[in-house]
């Protein structure tokens, strides 16, 4: 049945209930039916949450790598391993579990009483005790507890959380009072038609949970060590044929071959993001933007689009008095009768408006000289004032035209006005005034809009500026949504769901989506990010969770309800949505400092496992130590964490990861690095070292390049264009020192001369400096 349309006799009799309620006994019958009326929560414990940052491609293989060092006894190597596995989960886990659970807060949001009518007595229960059938009451200020269908009575509510309408919505017999709505006026009796996960509250509660967001960052991690994996099972291979025609005995090899395949993993990188992305939400933090998901700080970096909620978002969800036309007698007139027609105490929007536009005009209403007062009431469609004017009596009169109207005569003309007015997206208030009875005189009319926010105007074009494309999301009509379009500059055509639902409008060539539900937001959101667009969404109410959620970027802003902000992945506390753009510039600084660590990581990652295999064809000897590397791995990724703190600058455009053309431009780069390692053995020979001082010496020039490659691809011009963070500069410096001690001391690998650890850091400086010209031309082939 449809409900909404059904009469109240026809619901009454299709739930078997009547206007006298249930029975105790009948409704235990139903609870058993339908369940309580709440929403049922998909709990993860915290322990699952932490073993799941070891269910992923990444750490299979370092949980792979680690058991094969424990089967060749190699318990040092396995212990790093295990470290960098270990701590990059914890760091994970504790900056994920910020995130607050919606479906919590949206359980919470219906724990609350209602009065109901059981075994013909009006009881108080609690909401999550109503079952189809209960006849419940309701009146001003409560929270309906179900999606009720009013049998008698007529209220006003404030369902602008789950419709996204900004203004108060009447409702008499018939209509259904949606469940999580506010009644702001009032009193009705009903019948609760459905509850829980089934009402509209509760749909949307649906759309919450099943709303997942794609990982990028998890697609790049995986991509980068399908390219690196590729290339190392190759040369282990090579290796292995090699060694069996030299007959190098395996056991040597093996170790090796080992060591190639923990290089080829980047360890650090889940790790190193998670940092940069940790310490970026820091900084947002303190400019009033608040993450939730990490890894929104890296989409905020990509999104190219971004729809925003009207009402609340772009708008201030807040009527203002706008241009009154004046029928009779003058401006001043109008206002101070539509003032004396409105309650100062109160808090309804209307009244609000009309007295704050005459405090704006200075118009000053004497209140003493007001006899009575009736508040405007849902059947009437009007409010009004008896004053003493001139020694008499006169009546004011404040409310829907056409009520109005009736009391003072209206001509076609000033019906098209008002029409006009409508479409344009007004709600328009007439005013009249009299010395009794239905005849008055029509002074004016009142335009009332819910206007846009002062820098909206100035967020969407400087979005624009970054290449981000915005979208009006609303549930006003077209003509309406165009207005409020035009005036904060959105390029595109309005166009309604339902023609983009039948294929008549593209999602991507609309400037504003009208006339939109909960559901269909959700839609626009999936249907941008299936055509390759990394989306961002704006809102405040429960309607706009499952849309927060879903997208890569759910922003919600200050007013936003509790739902709103547990869905969303960043939520800003500031009025106004200004902040926004720097979470896009934020996100665009981190994405640069991902971008350094993950060339500096494919880099060196090449370097190792290309120079040690070649080394090995040429020289017939390991010229460095399986441990070596593992020590090497550690040190280097020591410093590059550092790299989550660099300065830099942010792009004008969407960041995009691609992973072809970083591997493929680090893979030149890397040429180099192979050739710098040559070079390095040959000048240890030309010193007379012992293979165990070559290897010491080799194992400092690996260190000492990875650390000036850092400082060479950190900048996307000539490397001393910018000065590195305070951090990274004294981590590159303690790592050189620490190096340079444990070389010359000879604690865990071969010493050799102090005048040598100079060589190094000369060769390797120098080397730098003429990689650092090929670099440009590098870069700029491959768009980076």
């Amino acid at each position: 049945m449809e409900l909404e349309k059904a009469t109240v006799d026809d619901v009454l009799s299709y739930l078997s209930t009547s206007r006298s309620g249930l029975t105790s006994d009948e409704v235990k019958r139903r609870l058993e039916k339908y369940g309580y009326n709440e929403v049922k929560e998909k709990k993860v414990s915290p322990i699952r949450k932490f073993l799941e940052k070891f269910n992923a491609p990444v750490p299979w293989m370092l949980e792979v790598t680690s058991l094969v060092t424990f089967i060749l006894k190699k318990y040092d190597d396995m212990a790093i391993i295990l470290f960098l596995l270990v701590f990059n989960a914890i760091v994970s886990f504790v900056q994920e579990s910020r995130a607050e659970n919606a479906v919590e807060l949206l359980r919470k949001k219906l724990s609350v009483q209602t009065s109901v009518l059981r075994d013909g007595k009006w009881v108080s229960v609690q909401a999550r005790e109503l079952v189809p059938g209960d006849v419940v009451h309701v009146r001003l200020g409560d929270i309906v507890p179900a999606d009720v269908k009013v049998i008698e009575g007529e209220v006003e509510v404030d369902q602008s959380a789950l419709t996204g309408e900004s203004l108060a919505v009447e409702k008499r017999k018939g209509s259904i009072l949606y469940s999580g709505s506010i009644v702001k006026r009032g009193e009705a009796e009903g019948v609760v038609v459905t509850t829980g996960a089934k009402t509209y509250f509760g749909k949307t509660t649906e759309l919450v949970q099943n709303a997942k967001v794609k990982s990028h960052i998890e697609a790049l991690i995986l991509g980068i060590v399908k390219y690196l994996i590729t290339i190392d099972v190759t040369l282990v291979l090579l290796i292995v044929i090699y060694s069996f025609f030299t007959k190098v005995p395996l056991s040597n090899v093996i170790p090796f071959a080992l060591v190639v395949l923990i290089a080829s993993i980047p360890v650090a990188l889940p790790a190193t993001f998670t940092i940069a992305m940790a310490i970026g939400a820091l900084e947002m933090s303190k400019r009033g933007v608040l993450v939730t998901r990490l890894n929104a700080i890296e989409d905020a970096s990509s999104m190219d689009v971004l729809c925003m909620d009207k009402t609340g978002t772009i708008t201030e969800n807040k009527l203002y008095v706008v241009d009154p036309i004046v029928m009779q007698g003058s401006e001043e007139e109008l206002i101070r009768c539509a003032v004396l027609a409105s309650e100062e105490a109160g808090e309804d929007p209307i009244d609000k408006a009309v007295i704050n536009y005459a405090r704006e005009k200075g118009v000053n209403v004497d209140f003493s000289i007001r006899k009575s007062f009736t508040p405007f009431d849902p059947s009437t469609k009007r409010s009004e004032g008896i004053v003493a004017e001139n020694g008499s009596e006169v009546r004011v009169v404040k409310g829907a035209p056409q009520v109005v109207g009736s009391l003072c005569g209206m001509s076609d003309e000033i019906k098209d006005t008002i029409d006009k007015l409508a479409m344009r997206g007004f709600r328009v208030i007439a005013v009249g005034k009299g010395k009794g009875g239905n005849n008055l005189t029509l002074l004016g009319l009142l335009p009332l809009y819910d206007r846009p926010r002062k820098d909206s105007a100035t967020l969407i074009s400087e979005l624009k500026d970054l290449g981000v494309s915005v979208k009006m999301i609303t549930g006003d009509n077209k003509a309406i949504a165009g207005e409020i379009a035009k005036e904060v500059k959105i390029d595109g055509p309005p166009c309604s769901i339902s023609d983009v639902k039948e294929g008549k409008e593209k999602v991507d060539e609309c400037g504003v989506l009208a006339e939109v539900f909960p559901e269909d937001k959700f839609f626009v959101v999936k249907s941008l990010q299936k055509e390759g667009h990394v989306t961002g969404m704006t809102g405040d109410g429960v309607n706009d969770a499952p849309a927060l959620k879903q997208a890569e970027v759910g922003i919600a802003v200050s007013n936003a309800t509790d739902v709103a902000k547990a869905a969303a992945s960043i939520v800003l506390t500031h009025e106004g949505i200004v902040d926004i753009v720097d979470a896009v510039k934020s996100g665009r600084r981190i994405y640069q400092r991902m971008l350094t660590y993950t060339l500096n990581k494919i880099m060196k990652t090449i370097q190792v496992v290309f120079f040690l295999t070649t080394s090995f064809f040429v020289f017939r000897f390991f010229v460095t130590t399986p441990f070596d590397i593992i020590l090497l791995l550690f040190a280097n990724d020591f410093v590059t964490m550092s790299i989550a703190t660099d300065n830099v600058r942010y792009s004008k455009s969407p960041e995009k990861w691609k992973v072809k053309p970083l591997v493929m431009s680090s893979a030149v780069l890397s040429t180099m690095l192979v050739l710098e390692g040559f070079a390095g053995v040959f000048l240890s020979m030309r010193l007379g070292f012992s293979q165990g001082e070559i290897q010491t010496f080799v194992f400092d020039l690996l260190v000492f390049s990875g650390l000036f490659t850092v400082l060479m691809v950190r900048e996307r011009k000539r490397f001393w264009h910018s000065a590195p963070s305070r951090w990274l500069l004294l981590s590159i410096l303690g790592d050189i020192v620490v190096i340079s001690v444990i070389s010359i001391l000879g604690v865990l690998v071969s010493p050799i001369p102090p005048l040598s650890v100079v060589y190094v850091i000369l060769l390797t400086f120098g080397w730098m400096v003429l990689m650092d010209f090929v670099k440009n031309l590098v870069f700029r082939r491959y768009g980076l």
